[in-house]
């Protein structure tokens, strides 16, 4: 394709933050790099006096409509005055909703602001992402006090594992290593306690596991981290631990499975802090 000179106007209307539209339409302007194209989005149009206020002005700056409107009839009154000015348009919405009208046997429940409601569980999800990978393995100790819920375990207990799982529930994870020895960091204990939690591990199950993550990176699987001495100690420094901080509650993640152990997490964690029963996967 070759370079065009010409700035092309795309007007997004939307009940709501216009946020979902503005997404598909960005995803599709990839495919014209070489344009110079002024996207404007309109929210919050619930009205046919307001659509026609987009429609006039995206008429008078020779642009192109695309919206998503939750409304069938709004869309209809949309469609038709965008077609009587020639005005090219696309509905992003409403033939997905027909198909799944046709598909279910119903009709949709036209609420206004659903795909909003759709974004914000999604941009909840990233931060939560976002937040985990920062606060994994007590690489940071800022923003403790920001985390949904805290794992604290001696290393190869499932915390990075279940921190990832639970942060694409979108839950905010901050991973904590109990370290042989070592004291926990001050900012632990100036948290609410109730999102903390012990993770455990039996010493047959943890040697196993240490020794296939040597040999797997090519190291020596005799040496005291594998060794069953050195686990017994870091065991019973963990058990010490918890036994000193009785609100926290202890999980044993021997062969247990990952979502098992992170829905019971959730379960607990949501009972102590009174959260509703949706919050549990």
């Amino acid at each position: 394709m070759g370079e065009d000179s010409k700035t092309y106007t795309v007007y997004i209307l939307s009940d709501s933050t216009g946020e979902t539209a503005a997404t598909m339409i960005r995803a599709a302007l990839v495919q014209y790099s070489n344009k110079d194209i002024n996207i404007i989005r309109c929210k919050n149009v619930r009205t046919e006096t307001q659509a026609e206020a987009v429609i006039e002005e995206c008429f008078d700056r020779r642009g192109m409509l695309a919206y998503t409107v939750a409304s069938p009839h709004l869309r209809t009154k949309i469609r038709e005055m965008a077609s009587s000015k020639g005005i090219a348009y696309h509905d992003l919405l409403g033939p997905l909703l027909s198909t799944f009208d046709s598909f279910f046997g119903d009709h949709s429940e036209d609420t206004v602001g659903a795909l909003r409601h759709v974004d914000e569980r999604y941009f909840k999800r990233i931060e939560a992402i976002e937040y985990t990978v920062k606060h994994d393995d007590g690489k940071t100790f800022a923003e403790l006090d920001k985390a949904d819920i805290v794992l604290v375990g001696i290393s190869r207990t499932s915390k990075t594992p279940l921190s990832i799982f639970l942060s694409h529930k979108g839950w905010k994870v901050a991973n904590v290593p109990l370290v042989l020895d070592t004291p926990l960091p001050e900012e632990l204990f100036k948290i609410d306690q109730r999102r903390i939690v012990g993770l455990i591990i039996d010493m047959e199950s943890l040697q196993r596991i240490r020794k296939s993550r040597l040999e797997k990176f090519g190291q020596d699987p005799g040496g005291s981290y594998a060794s069953m001495s050195h686990i017994a100690q870091e065991i019973d420094y963990a058990e010490k631990i918890f036994k000193q901080n009785r609100r926290w509650p202890v999980f044993n993640v021997t062969e247990r499975a990952l979502e098992e152990t992170a829905s019971e997490i959730v379960r607990i964690i949501a009972a102590r802090l009174g959260l509703p029963d949706s919050v549990i996967f």
